[in-house]
């Protein structure tokens, strides 16, 4: 059996800074195109660190929102090197829309419950 650490401040933050940085990927790509680096350098600044992906968790969200119609890749070659560039769709300019909408309105339930 698994135990898992309901208690852990470590159990929390990571759970939430999974779902966040997902909300910050779109948030950046919303902003501009960008390859993988720039993505997790820009979601760093943001958040302080916070919610910045590593390259283990950025690509797999990249995939994932490639393969659902949120992302498009295309590349460049820079300096004789081949980037992938991401950007954002139609459709994931509006799940990053409907995602703000989502987020903002949970935040103000979080802050005034722990006002309370």
């Amino acid at each position: 059996m698994i135990h898992i650490k309901y208690e852990s401040q470590e159990y929390w933050e990571s759970l939430i800074k999974m779902s966040l940085s997902r909300f910050f990927i779109l948030l950046v790509l919303h902003r501009q195109p960008l390859h993988g680096y720039e993505i997790t350098k820009q979601v760093s600044c943001l958040t302080n660190g916070c919610c910045a992906p590593t390259e283990g968790s950025l690509y797999p969200v990249l995939r994932e929102f490639t393969d659902n119609g949120l992302v498009e890749l295309t590349t460049q070659v820079v300096s004789g090197r081949e980037r992938k560039i991401y950007t954002l769709t139609p459709t994931g300019e509006n799940a990053y829309q409907v995602a703000a909408q989502a987020w903002g309105v949970t935040a103000n339930y979080i802050l005034e419950a722990i006002r309370q």
